[in-house]
């Protein structure tokens, strides 16, 4: 583990190879598991008021989910996550012309339609974070579904923490990434 302010991080940050290859894995992240992404309550605020912005490009079964049910609800763990669809997408995915599942928010912000991204779990997948009393776990959430996008970073020599260098530095900014990639260049002078 490594520590760097209030967060403990996993040496699979470091150590694991990764590159999103979404032509293999055709954005399953958004798809597969038992829940929605994982909001911060904020988010969940934000997600309420670019809904009109987004809700053309959602599909009828996702808007019929949001209006049942909003655009997130509390799940087992007692964490507000998105809501899903039929058990499966998260209720702001779209699928694009090869079938691809993406995300309509992430498509709105590009578009410059809205100023919010996607939320900040989507943004690091897949790091997820757990917050403890005195620490907040920084960790890797090995999926099947991005076996192909292990094999595809080793391919491209590009390790996770370093495939997701502009999304760690937004949640943590910048003196906390050249932090981690400090230990990390010393971790692989051992």
């Amino acid at each position: 583990m490594i520590q760097i302010g209030d967060t403990i991080i996993s040496r699979d940050l470091i150590e694991r190879y990764f590159c999103c290859n979404l032509m293999k894995c055709k954005g399953a992240c958004c798809i597969e598991g038992d829940a929605g992404a994982p909001l911060e309550k904020d988010e969940f605020k934000k997600l309420q008021e670019i809904l009109p912005f987004i809700w053309d490009d959602l599909s009828v079964d996702a808007q019929a989910v949001i209006s049942r049910q909003g655009v997130g609800y509390i799940d087992r763990e007692n964490d507000i996550v998105t809501s899903i669809v039929n058990g499966k997408n998260c209720v702001f995915t779209y699928y694009d012309v090869m079938g691809i599942c993406k995300c309509a928010i992430e498509k709105a912000y590009r578009e410059n339609r809205i100023d919010f991204m996607k939320p900040v779990s989507c943004r690091l997948y897949p790091i997820r974070l757990k917050q403890y009393k005195d620490f907040l776990a920084v960790n890797y959430h090995r999926y099947s579904v991005c076996r192909n996008a292990e094999k595809h970073g080793e391919q491209k020599c590009l390790r996770l923490y370093q495939f997701l260098s502009d999304q760690l530095i937004y949640r943590f900014g910048i003196e906390w990434y050249q932090a981690l990639n400090s230990c990390a260049k010393h971790f692989f002078l051992k």
